[in-house]
């Protein structure tokens, strides 16, 4: 299991606002979340296209590019 190591943000009144992870930790989430979404786009027998690997990953980097100023 994938430990990280968290840093909490407070206000003034030490309500939590935040949390703080080291980058490589966060990255390595973005990647499990990443590879998660890939497979599920490659298995989802609802949809009416099922995706090869190479293909989802083309369509995922694209959903990526077009959101990269959100």
């Amino acid at each position: 299991m994938l430990e990280i190591h968290k840093n909490y943000i407070v206000d003034e009144n030490k309500n939590l606002i935040a949390v703080q992870i080291p980058i490589a930790e966060f990255e390595k989430i973005e990647e499990i979340l990443e590879d998660y979404f890939l497979g599920k786009m490659m298995a989802d027998e609802e949809d009416a296209e099922i995706l090869s690997k190479s293909e989802a990953i083309k369509y995922y980097q694209g959903l990526k590019e077009s959101n990269v100023g959100c």
